[in-house]
C-alpha cells in the first residue's frame, strides 16, 4: 500500500470516528422523535456522515481528516470540486465504489492511491498537500 493510500485510509477513518461520535450525540434525540430503530440505526449515521462530509468540503474544501492527513481532493483541473462532484463521489463511494475496486484491483493501483474508481466517476483526484 503507497502513502497516499494509506493517508486516504486514516483520513476515512477519522472522519468516520467524528461521525460516528455526532451520531451517538443525536441518537437519543431521534430515539424519542421516531418509533423506528432502522432510522437511529441505519438512516441517521449515514445522512451524519455525509452531511458533514458535504458541509466541511464546501466551507474549508477538506474534511478534518484529510487536513490532518495533509491531502485534498479537487477536480481534475486542480481546482475545488463542485457541489455535484462531492454528491457525486460521496454516494458512489459507499454504494458500488468497492465492488468496482474489488473487481479490478490492478487498475487502480496503477493511479498509486490519488484516483479510486468514486474518483474517476466524480472526475476528482486526491492530492497530498503540505
Amino acid at each position: 500500500m503507497n502513502e497516499l493510500m494509506k493517508k486516504r485510509t486514516k483520513a476515512l477513518l477519522i472522519d468516520t470516528a467524528i461521525s460516528t461520535a455526532v451520531s451517538f450525540a443525536v441518537e437519543p434525540l431521534l430515539k424519542r422523535k421516531t418509533k423506528s430503530s432502522f432510522v437511529y440505526t441505519v438512516v441517521s449515521p449515514t445522512v451524519i456522515f455525509w452531511g458533514l462530509e458535504y458541509a466541511q468540503m464546501r466551507l474549508k474544501g477538506q474534511t478534518i481528516g484529510h487536513r490532518m492527513m495533509g491531502i485534498e481532493v479537487q477536480n481534475e483541473a486542480g481546482g475545488e470540486p463542485t457541489p455535484e462532484q462531492i454528491l457525486e463521489r460521496m454516494v458512489h463511494r459507499d454504494t458500488v465504489s468497492p465492488f468496482i475496486y474489488l473487481k479490478d484491483r490492478a487498475q487502480y493501483d496503477a493511479y498509486e492511491g490519488d484516483r479510486f474508481p468514486h474518483d474517476l466517476y466524480s472526475y476528482t483526484v486526491v492530492k497530498e498537500v503540505e
